[in-house]
């Protein structure tokens, strides 16, 4: 057996490790979709409303206030568990009415108190809304928050 580290067998390694390092990356890579698809957010499906809502969340910068599952600001509730809170999560048509009924409330006007802006929404906006909360409700949060106040 030879001792010496020829320029084929170098060749060999270089390209025997590549080859099983880039299968490892695919199969972690399938893994971790699989995973995210069917475990971590199977609560819910992600329908056009669904979809919808976070493009309102994102679109009125709601994160900038609000946190969503510990990310975000701390000016404003976490709103992960909001329809938990609510007692709504089981209930779109209520989600949506407990939603119009609190943006259609805002501000609220109490003196020495924060308050959440007035948002010109739609109807279809709110229930998007309602919807994306609903299905962030049922994503699997590792316990967060903390405790059900939010």
């Amino acid at each position: 057996m030879a001792e010496i580290l020829t320029k084929s067998r170098a060749r060999n390694i270089f390209y025997g490790g590549t080859i099983f390092f880039v299968v490892i990356f695919v199969v972690l890579t399938v893994q971790s979709h699989r995973y995210i698809v069917n475990v971590s957010t199977a609560g819910m499906p992600l329908t056009d409303s669904v979809i919808h809502g976070k493009e309102v969340w994102e679109r009125n910068s709601c994160i900038n206030c609000h946190t969503l599952h510990g990310e975000g600001a701390y000016f404003a509730p976490e709103l992960g568990n909001v329809m938990t809170r609510w007692g709504v999560q089981d209930d779109p048509e209520a989600a949506y009415e407990v939603m119009d009924g609190w943006i259609e409330a805002q501000p609220s006007g109490i003196e020495g108190r924060r308050q959440m802006p007035y948002f010109e929404l739609t109807e279809e906006d709110k229930r998007g809304l309602a919807e994306f909360l609903r299905w962030a409700n049922q994503t699997r949060r590792q316990d967060w928050p903390p405790h059900e106040a939010g």
